[in-house]
């Protein structure tokens, strides 16, 4: 008879993994991001670019991947619980985690765009009735 509990070993083990190095690539982006935003925006300032075009352009820059960042631990999260340890109370830790996450990204979306994700549309609208096309 064929055992399939090697097998099972060894795909949570390869799930594990996958979601230990989705969580090391998240905080990898987020490092680098404000590392590379900070450098851009010390550089600007350097220029004697105007502090409110620099002050801008590092928030949406450092938002931009720190949002990037946040969507990896989500999908981190997700391998982490959902395949290595599918129990109720890590679901319920999961489902509070993406959330919290999922909140913070709203907010980093409406700090970088200036508004809702769902007001896109409108606004594109508007800006084609302006234009008049």
């Amino acid at each position: 008879m064929l055992s399939i509990l090697p097998l099972k070993d060894s795909f949570l083990s390869s799930a594990e993994a996958i979601a230990i190095g989705l969580e090391a690539i998240a905080v990898l982006i987020i490092v680098v991001g404000a590392t590379l935003s900070t450098i851009a925006f010390t550089r600007a300032l350097l220029l004697r670019s105007p502090i409110e075009d620099a002050a801008h352009a590092y928030r949406n820059t450092l938002g931009s991947t720190n949002l990037l960042g946040l969507e990896l631990l989500v999908a981190a999260d997700i391998v982490g619980t959902v395949v290595v340890a599918p129990t109720f109370t890590n679901v319920g830790v999961l489902a509070l985690i993406i959330a919290v996450r999922t909140f913070l990204s709203f907010a980093l979306e409406v700090e970088i765009n200036g508004h809702w994700p769902w007001q896109r549309t409108s606004l594109i609208g508007d800006a084609n009735s302006e234009s008049g096309t």
